[in-house]
Parts: C-alpha cells; sequence; structure tokens
C-alpha cells in the first residue's frame, strides 16, 4: 500500500467524515466500511495482492503482536513499491503523450500546402521572402508566435528580436537557415526537435510537438 493510500485510509476513522444528522454506526458496520473502502482502493492500486498476507499484517499490527518481517525491512518494500508505481504511471503517460504526439502530427501532415524537412519538421510557407538565408551558427531577427498542439499561446514575440541560431531548439536550427529573408512559414516541431522528453517547467509538457509562425526580417553572421 501507497504512504498516500494508508493515510485516506486512516482519514476514513475521522468522525467528521460521517454524514450529519445520522446515527452512530455500529462497531461491525463501522469496521466492514473500513475494510470495504480499504479494498476498493487496494484493488485498484495493487490488483495482484495476496489478500491472506494482508489480512495477517493487519491483523497482527492491530493487536500489537511480533510482525513476520522488521520495520526497516517494511519500509524498504514499501518503498520500493512506491517506486515501482510511480515508474508504471510515468511511463504510461509518457505512451499516452506519444500517441498523441503521432496523432497530431499525421493530421498536419496531411494539411495542404505542408512539406516536410529532412528532420521531420512540417512547413508550410505563408510569404515568400527574397533576401538572404541564415548561415548555420549565425544570427536571425524574427517575430514569431509559438504555440501548443491545443491551439493556446505559450510564447510571442510580435517585435523583432535577434537570436543566435545555436541557443534555439533544434527545429529552428534545421529550418531557418532554409528560409530567406522576408519570408515567413509556419513550422509543426516534433518534440525530438524542440524540448523532448524533458519538456519546458510548467508551460511545455513532455513529448509535446510545438506550432510556430515565423516571419524572417533579417540575418547577420
Amino acid at each position: 500500500m501507497s504512504r498516500t493510500l494508508l493515510i485516506a485510509f486512516l482519514c476514513l476513522l475521522n468522525p467528521a467524515f460521517a454524514a450529519e444528522g445520522e446515527a452512530p454506526a455500529s462497531p461491525h458496520d463501522l469496521a466492514y466500511s473500513l475494510g470495504a473502502s480499504l479494498g476498493e482502493r487496494l484493488r485498484e492500486e495493487v490488483p495482484d495482492l495476496q489478500l491472506q498476507a494482508l489480512l495477517e499484517g493487519l491483523q497482527q499490527a492491530y493487536q500489537n503482536k511480533p510482525l513476520a518481517l522488521s520495520k526497516a525491512r517494511r519500509e524498504a518494500i514499501l518503498s520500493q513499491h512506491d517506486a515501482q508505481a510511480n515508474a508504471a504511471a510515468a511511463q504510461s503517460q509518457s505512451e499516452q503523450a506519444l500517441t498523441a504526439e503521432k496523432r497530431f502530427l499525421a493530421t498536419e501532415r496531411a494539411r495542404a500546402g505542408v512539406r516536410e524537412l529532412a528532420d521531420g519538421v512540417l512547413m508550410t510557407e505563408l510569404a515568400a521572402g527574397t533576401g538572404a538565408k541564415p548561415k548555420p551558427g549565425g544570427k536571425v531577427q524574427v517575430r514569431y508566435v509559438g504555440k501548443l498542439p491545443d491551439g493556446s499561446v505559450f510564447d510571442q514575440n510580435q517585435q523583432a528580436q535577434w537570436f543566435n541560431l545555436d541557443s534555439v531548439i533544434e527545429g529552428w536550427q534545421s529550418a531557418l537557415p532554409q528560409m530567406a529573408s522576408g519570408s515567413k512559414w509556419r513550422l509543426v516541431i516534433p518534440s525530438a526537435q524542440a524540448y523532448g522528453a524533458d519538456g519546458a517547467g510548467d508551460v511545455i509538457a513532455p513529448y509535446t510537438p510545438l506550432t510556430f509562425e515565423i516571419e524572417l526580417l533579417g540575418v547577420a553572421d
């Protein structure tokens, strides 16, 4: 049982959780209700739990009898269980995020006018430019809007701003050298070319593809 589950179970012992106006529960009904609540929670968290061992541990601890496992061993087992449960939850979330990204990119790839660059970045030309193209490692002057897959804006700069190309995400580093000054592109950048499995703080979750509308205003060495 995780520490969170144990705390939730112990909270049931607080009389404040009883519905107002109801008659006090009999000792049998109280014990049964606690057991049923614990059973429902355990069924969700540990579906393959050995119930006989659970009952033995519960009874021995409740009756203050000698326990079969030392306190250190029990804590180590519970910590290991918590770590495994957290790892499984994280893996499930990652798999869901990767599935959502794959679906999003497939939809974007099917849009009219989309061209896929060599690194998987999807581009759509919104306005053509005729100026010089950035050099790898050079500087670019841009205006841009960055959006998450749901369309919400997570970053934007409508004032012209200079960036070193080697300081921006990989999707920008690969796409911008192919843009001519004066052009405006819409880029859909896979998470592998953005913030990948780590994400970026509370703003960009792991495995999140990003969409940018970028206007290239100038280049410099």
